[in-house]
């Protein structure tokens, strides 16, 4: 089974849980986060945004919030269970977004179809991540953002947050009775995030530009942006 095929199935196994186990990996503070990166997606009342790996879909309809009903959101993500439940959030809350399942390293969207491309927690683990964010960059029209935000071990205590990740996911997901081996994997992912310096030069090499980048929380997740040249 390639890395893609079983992290799919990893995430369609725990996409009942997933909300509950992702707070407990961010200390609560995903949805602080999630809004952060809704705000460097720079996006007005009937923008388009996509939302790239959008897991179960919070950071989706935060961006629709931001274009109101006059623009257009778009989720795309690899497993077809988080889709599902990412699907019942926006019905549930009445925001207007779709949720499609598909390749985020070789999205079904036309060369600049959107004004901003997001992708919260997208890269870690992914057999190609600089295929992604090329592929970001391609849907996004010149003067887009493009905007990645990834939980990232910390700059102190980056031994401890480890262990402390590999420790407490497993045994909150177990408790909620799920497998406590696939949420293991899931922190264990962490690890696999490009560093900051590494992200920014696969973002230029995809054709971004005025790359930023910040540390959150000294360090437990990282924010970068920039603007499609074109």
């Amino acid at each position: 089974m390639t890395t893609a095929a079983h992290d799919r199935e990893v995430f369609d196994h725990i996409a009942p849980r997933y909300d509950v186990v992702s707070r407990v990996m961010t200390l609560g503070r995903g949805d602080r986060w999630r809004q952060a990166s809704a705000r460097a997606a720079d996006l007005h009342a009937g923008a388009s945004a996509l939302d790239a790996c959008t897991g179960t879909g919070d950071l989706a309809l935060m961006l629709a919030d931001r274009v109101t009903p006059l623009g257009e959101v778009m989720g795309v993500d690899h497993s077809p269970e988080m889709i599902a439940r990412a699907r019942m959030k926006g019905q549930a809350t009445g925001r207007h977004c779709s949720f499609h399942v598909g390749d985020c390293t070789d999205l079904a969207f036309p060369d600049d179809r959107f004004d901003a491309a997001t992708a919260s927690g997208g890269l870690r683990g992914m057999d190609d991540p600089a295929a992604a964010i090329a592929e970001m960059a391609r849907v996004v029209r010149p003067g887009g953002r493009v905007v990645l935000l990834e939980i990232t071990p910390p700059e102190r205590l980056r031994g401890i947050h480890a262990r402390v990740l590999r420790m407490a996911t497993p045994a909150v997901g177990g408790l909620l009775g799920g497998d406590a081996r696939a949420f293991r994997h899931l922190a264990e992912t962490v690890a696999d995030v490009p560093p900051p310096e590494r992200v920014a030069a696969l973002m230029a090499h995809a054709g971004i530009g005025d790359i930023r980048w910040q540390r959150l929380a000294g360090g437990m997740a990282t924010l970068h942006a920039g603007v499609v040249t074109g």
